[in-house]
């Protein structure tokens, strides 16, 4: 696979010393993986007078869109329970292994895995003429319960596109443009198909893992009649439906599937393309996020980390995070990885550096000879070093003119002990306290 790698932090050869007065300030662009259609890209397409077709081919580059037949997914809502309640308005009824059938009158049904008898597992549960509750949250279609390892689980069947009305509001506002609804609908539908597992106890996931389902709770006027209006039509490449993945912010461009993820194998829809409406989002630069060579290190498990670099893909996004440790030795991180550990909202980050070294000894009072305070500077303009006054506040000393290397020095003549740290229209860095 081929990449352009380009070193963050203008290339620099020397590493940021350890200190205490080390400082990263961390900024980047959109939210989420990057991959297929970004959702308020989607939005500004919409609102720009775009239809949902076009949009989705803009996103997932040589497909089209086509109907196909409806179906029934299995929807995984509860697991590792040892008791539950379903229950209705309505009378219902419940279905056992063996057939049986057993009417119930409107009420609660309270389940404990204890006492149910294996031969009548699983139990499936059907709706009169009110839909079924499971701990209160309803739910269309049947609820189907399990008992697996003593605990039990439930699974909702139900139609696919009655689970798109529980999924589409709560992966998009409901009050954005209708188009982009509607390609919100096709993206949640063909994402659900193509990631369905037949062979097992259940296909999708409530949760992030697959697409967010809150059942009928979820619903909208608004995204029931996208849904409605793009009944059963999927994004379609090459004989299948697609598999459409989709994130809330690109930053401006969305990201190929094998530079977001590295083992995963090419796939020619999913490919980086320009997202000029991403702008909308709030989410569309960030940061900064300030941390210390201390609070990455924790959060990553690695000891002694001194510096961080990265390697950039042809999106910009992040390919590479590289450690640099104290004793000159290095670890590399998955970007993915260290994104998550250091919760930021995207692989697409620059790491900048703030870097004001402590005084060796004590600065000698009675010589009255200025102090040198050094420092090194990496990825920020407008550098200053800054003094805190009496009452606390911070002015300026001077600006820092560092060399090419990032460095620099500057002179300093504390009549008493005295807090420096340096500072940007970014943020500010980590204090250092020369004492008299």
């Amino acid at each position: 696979m081929r990449r352009l790698l380009v070193i963050l932090l203008l290339g620099l050869a020397c590493a940021a010393p350890a200190g205490a007065g080390t400082t990263f300030l961390v900024d980047g662009r959109g939210w989420g993986h990057g991959i297929g259609m970004s959702q308020y890209g989607a939005r500004g397409f919409a609102e720009s007078g775009w239809g949902y077709e076009r949009i989705l081919k803009h996103f997932y580059r040589g497909t089209e869109v086509r109907a196909v037949a409806p179906r029934q997914v299995r929807v995984l809502l509860a697991e590792g329970r040892p008791a539950l309640t379903i229950s209705s308005t309505k009378p219902f009824k419940v279905v056992d292994a063996r057939g049986k059938v057993r009417k119930l009158k409107p009420g609660k049904q309270k389940l404990v895995a204890g006492k149910l008898a294996a031969a009548r597992l699983p139990l499936r549960y059907v709706p009169g003429a009110s839909p079924l509750q499971l701990d209160g949250a309803a739910y269309r279609g049947t609820l189907v319960v399990h008992r697996i390892d003593g605990k039990l689980t439930v699974v909702n069947r139900l139609p696919l596109d009655r689970y798109l009305r529980g999924v589409v509001p709560w992966e998009m506002p409901d009050d954005w443009h209708a188009e982009a609804l509607r390609a919100q609908s096709v993206v949640a539908r063909s994402y659900a198909l193509a990631t369905l597992k037949p062979g097992r106890l259940y296909d999708l996931y409530a949760d992030t893992r697959s697409q967010v389902y809150g059942g009928i709770e979820a619903e909208s006027d608004s995204t029931n009649r996208a849904i409605g209006s793009t009944a059963g039509r999927v994004v379609w490449w090459k004989g299948r439906v697609a598999t459409t993945f989709y994130h809330s912010t690109s930053g401006g461009r969305t990201v190929a599937i094998e530079e977001a993820w590295p083992r995963a194998t090419p796939v020619p829809y999913l490919v980086s393309v320009a997202d000029p409406h991403d702008v909308l989002s709030k989410h569309h630069r960030w940061g900064p996020v300030r941390l210390t060579p201390a609070g990455v290190g924790k959060r990553l498990g690695v000891p002694g980390v001194r510096d961080v670099r990265v390697s950039r893909g042809p999106s910009g996004r992040v390919t590479n995070v590289t450690l640099a440790l104290r004793g000159g030795g290095a670890k590399s991180v998955d970007p993915t990885a260290f994104r998550r550990a250091l919760d930021l909202r995207s692989t697409w980050f620059s790491v900048r550096v703030l870097h004001l070294e402590l005084p060796a000894g004590r600065a000698l009072a009675a010589a009255r000879r200025p102090v040198v305070l050094t420092g090194f500077v990496r990825g920020l303009g407008k550098v200053r070093l800054e003094q805190q006054v009496r009452g606390g506040a911070w002015t300026t000393v001077e600006p820092v003119r560092a060399r090419p290397d990032g460095r620099f020095s500057v002179d300093v003549d504390p009549r008493t002990t005295t807090s420096y740290r340096l500072a940007t229209p970014a943020g500010a860095g980590a204090v250092v306290i020369v004492p008299r």
